[in-house]
């Protein structure tokens, strides 16, 4: 059974950063990673993707110019770099697994999540 493992969650402050991991088991290699987020009474959406050679990476326009996302396959981690947090950032965050990439894309396996909290 394939496996993904977040870490690096937290409780932060406004404007703070924080680096979360995750971690992949060598069933997954050559699968694209998405990061995703759940807040308390909304939807999980679909925050950060990259692809599994690196070169190529989506964000949702929320995040987009304060996340960064990136990948090291030799120690099998996806890395979610996240600045300026702001309190709307408060959710659980996913990492999961697709075979391909590009919009739409299904994702198959899927971390147990590592909840970020940023006070204000």
């Amino acid at each position: 059974q394939v496996r993904l493992q977040e870490s690096g969650g937290g409780l932060v402050q406004t404007g703070d950063s924080l680096r979360l991991s995750c971690a992949f088991d060598g069933g997954l290699n050559g699968y694209a990673t998405g990061w995703f987020r759940q807040a308390p009474g909304k939807e999980r959406e679909e925050i950060s993707a990259i692809n599994w050679s690196g070169t190529s990476t989506f964000y949702t326009d929320s995040v987009r110019g304060r996340f960064t996302t990136s990948r090291d396959n030799a120690k099998r981690t996806v890395f979610l770099q996240m600045n300026s947090l702001k309190p709307e950032d408060t959710a659980v965050y996913y990492c999961a697994a697709a075979a391909g990439y590009g919009v739409g894309q299904r994702y198959d396996y899927w971390g147990q999540g590592t909840q970020v909290t940023v006070s204000s």
